[in-house]
């Protein structure tokens, strides 16, 4: 069994309705649903738009490898209306966006996918979510609790303002 961590996001249509179905997909589909978090509405990172995401973190344990969860998120994602995971490179507006921030203790990479995510030290909108319920768990690469990534990326970013 293994414990995988999910970011899940919304900025199109009903917000709510969308994470909600999600997540219902993601226990039928993945596993057992472990905990998740609050909503959380955000900026958008990385575009420009004049929607507010909603965004949540969720963990389940799973049986599945990490391809077979990757296919599962996005089936779920092309279910509930995603036509593409961007436009040219480039991010955009989407009713349903589910990434795989954690898979265990793994990290690999291939063409298809790097885990732990690249990004998520990055972007409150992940790891406040994720911190939330599992604050002390260990990211692989960085060697840093959630809850330490999120306080060190609040504390460059009050720096900056």
């Amino acid at each position: 069994m293994a414990r995988v961590c999910l970011s899940l996001g919304s900025n199109l249509g009903p917000r709510e309705t969308y994470l909600r179905k999600a997540l219902q997909a993601l226990d039928k589909e993945l596993g057992s649903l472990v905990k998740c978090s609050s909503f959380y509405e955000t900026l958008p990172w990385g575009f420009s738009s004049d929607s507010l995401f909603l965004n949540a973190a969720a963990c389940f344990d799973t049986l599945l490898s990490p391809e077979e969860v990757l296919a599962v998120t996005q089936q779920i994602e092309k279910s509930l209306g995603r036509k593409e995971k961007s436009r040219q490179g480039q991010y955009a507006d989407r009713c349903i966006d589910i990434d795989i921030l954690l898979y265990d203790d793994k990290v690999m990479q291939t063409p298809d996918m790097i885990l732990p995510h690249p990004h998520m030290a990055e972007r409150m909108f992940v790891l406040e979510p994720l911190a939330e319920i599992m604050p002390h768990m260990l990211h692989p690469q960085l060697r840093k609790t959630i809850l330490q990534l999120k306080e060190e990326l609040a504390e460059r970013s009050e720096r900056r303002s």
